[in-house]
């Protein structure tokens, strides 16, 4: 299998560890393959989907070389996942439930009711989803769509609603289900701290490497994430209980509500016509990540394993299908029975090993390096760290508990990186002899320890030839012996910035659709969050806005904060500007399609004061950075 370019030949030591790996797991287990192909109906004839501007959002046939034997740049095991991950198209889950693989990170599922087909987790992008849909209707027939549930917040469950169902479909009555809290954490997520999350998240799923044997392989939870143009409706249907039951196009459905799982709003659901089980993203053919390397609110695993429980409990006994948003199902019920209690064990055993040494006084890193899986548990191919893993799991749960600071003083107030890396160098006898050393300790096979040492040479001199280079070859090594995708695809990225400069942010999931849906009180949130506060220490600006049918709002800047209160009272103060207008002026003003100058230019609005206030305070809005530097200074 050929190379791409500027990848370097697999070194010795992670050649052997590679062969390890299949002396230690049961490759001769062909029950994944059986159930990945089970139930297939076809796939889409034509390879690439492609946007309105004829641009590629998704090649279903990228992945192509998968089929061939996994080569000693990638980690057996990780090579069978993605191959597993790499079948696409329509496949039956039982009578009457089908689901679209292979088409984007994410499944996207469809269920046949009385009339047509209720639609669950409509993928990452509109291209994706309208491609499976019509791949499902070339089969099934054109049946319209008279439902769609999100089953999480995260924008691979929802992001391709307008390939799904438009606008006319809402006037008709079509319900759009999700758990509560959706709306508020979609957005949030995706606006607060999105920008940074967009940024981490190309490393993360390595959309910019190229594909094959030395380079993106998959992400473990699926291959990549899809490109094409992310959009949201707001449910009109809230799911807000566990046990709550609905019925759309006479499909019966009951929920159980997961809050704090995979995602801060999650549910399952249970097809009791069906004998079938939806787990969303909360039981899937890999260890998920309790914080994802892309960032994240840390998820509580507590709670993650007494759902898994719960659902055990619930739905099990009347489920001979288990199925998810991402990977294949389980089929029977002895089998899904124990898939869903080893997954639950996996989480549990997590949080109470890591708690418990906790207590005994290691610190996360100790623990990372410490923690065993049970056998039983590292046997189970579906438990197996090919997204989140156990070493960064760990450290998320210290995390959750203990935060950042693992109780030694020394650590409480460290220079930072680039400060602390100088006087590194310098100890080191300077940044050519690290450099020199490290090269040994490359041909040694050490490369974790040559990419931690060379951190520092390139955070003191970001521009030295010789480290970035030999940094560049540690983090391939390092990636081609991950079997977790995301770290080769951090890894692997890592190299090619090194080598060749940014690639950016490919995926914006900030999109206008999702931008729409804030709250005007996120929106002010969002606003707060881009003051540059040494900028405006001494800045003192308020202004009123009195929108047509709502309470006033006041937006106050004082000590570098910008706060904002709907109370009108005598604490409130006087502002330097009073400005009525409709709801939709104001939230074009503060999303950047208007200036305060085309506000003062539409009818219908009334300005008292002084118009110059705004202007400043605008001024001390900082625009983030979606291309800000992740291996150098």
């Amino acid at each position: 299998m050929s190379q791409h370019s500027g990848a370097k030949p697999v070194q010795p030591a992670v050649a052997r560890a590679n062969e390890q790996v299949r002396s230690r797991f049961p490759f001769d287990d062909t029950q994944d393959l059986a159930d990945a192909r089970r139930g297939f109906l076809g796939t889409a004839s034509d390879d690439v989907i492609r946007d309105r501007a004829g641009r590629s959002v998704w090649d279903l046939g990228a992945y192509g070389f998968l089929d061939q034997d996994c080569p000693d740049t990638a980690n057996p095991s990780l090579w069978r996942q993605s191959r597993l991950c790499a079948d696409h198209g329509l496949f039956q889950v039982t009578k009457g439930i089908y689901q679209i693989r292979g088409f984007d990170l994410s499944n996207m599922t469809l269920v046949e009711g009385d009339r047509g087909v209720f639609v669950i987790d409509p993928l990452l992008c509109a291209e994706t989803a309208a491609a499976g849909l019509a791949l499902y209707r070339s089969h099934r027939g054109q049946r319209p769509v008279t439902g769609v549930l999100y089953t999480h917040s995260h924008a691979d469950h929802f992001g391709g609603v307008r390939g799904v169902v438009g606008e006319q479909d809402l006037t008709d009555g079509v319900p759009v289900l999700a758990p509560q809290g959706f709306l508020e954490h979609a957005v949030s997520e995706n606006v607060y701290a999105g920008t940074a999350m967009g940024r981490r998240a190309a490393y993360m799923y390595g959309a910019a490497l190229p594909k094959g044997g030395s380079g993106q392989i998959g992400a473990g939870l699926g291959l990549t994430t899809s490109t094409g143009a992310v959009g949201l409706i707001p449910p009109t249907v809230d799911i807000t209980r566990t046990g709550q039951a609905e019925t759309v196009d006479g499909i019966r459905m009951v929920f159980q509500l997961t809050p704090g799982t995979e995602a801060p709003a999650e549910l399952n659901i249970h097809f009791p016509d069906h004998a079938a089980l939806c787990m969303a993203e909360n039981a899937t053919h890999n260890l998920h990540n309790l914080l994802t390397l892309r960032g994240a609110e840390v998820r509580n695993p507590r709670v993650w394993a007494r759902y898994l429980t719960q659902a055990v409990e619930l739905f099990a006994g009347a489920s001979d299908v288990v199925f998810a948003s991402h990977h294949w199902p389980t089929w029977g019920r002895e089998r899904l029975t124990v898939f869903l209690t080893q997954q639950r064990d996996l989480y549990a055993y997590l949080h109470d090993q890591t708690l418990r040494m906790l207590n005994q006084g290691m610190t996360a890193l100790e623990i990372a390096e410490t923690i065993q899986m049970p056998p039983a548990l590292s046997l189970a191919w579906h438990t197996h760290g090919y997204y989140g893993s156990v070493s960064h799991n760990t450290k998320a749960v210290y995390q959750r508990y203990l935060g950042w600071f693992d109780g030694n003083p020394a650590h409480l107030w460290e220079h930072p990186p680039v400060e602390a890396a100088r006087r590194y160098v310098d100890f080191m006898g300077g940044a050519d002899d690290v450099v020199r050393r490290a090269r040994e300790s490359f041909d040694a096979g050490d490369h974790r320890w040559v990419a931690q040492v060379l951190n520092h040479v390139l955070f003191a001199e970001p521009d030295h030839a010789d480290a970035r280079a030999l940094q560049a070859d540690a983090l391939e090594q390092l990636g081609y012996g991950s079997e977790n995708g995301t770290w080769r695809n951090l890894y692997l990225t890592g190299a090619l910035e090194l080598r060749h400069g940014s690639v950016g942010t490919p995926t914006v999931t900030a999109s206008p659709d999702v931008l729409a849906a804030l709250t005007l009180d996120q929106l002010f949130d969002a606003l707060a969050i881009r003051i540059d506060g040494p900028r405006c220490w001494d800045a003192s600006i308020t202004v009123r806005w009195n929108i047509n049918g709502k309470d006033p709002i006041t937006l106050a800047l004082h000590n570098g904060v910008l706060t904002h209160t709907s109370a009108n009272g005598p604490a409130t103060p006087h502002p330097h500007l009073d400005i009525t207008l409709e709801e939709a002026d104001l939230r074009d003003l503060l999303l950047g399609t208007s200036s305060p100058t085309d506000l003062q230019a539409r009818p219908g609005i009334r300005i008292t004061g002084d118009p110059g206030k705004l202007e400043e305070l605008l001024g001390y809005l900082a625009a983030p950075d979606p291309d800000f530097a992740i291996v150098t200074p």
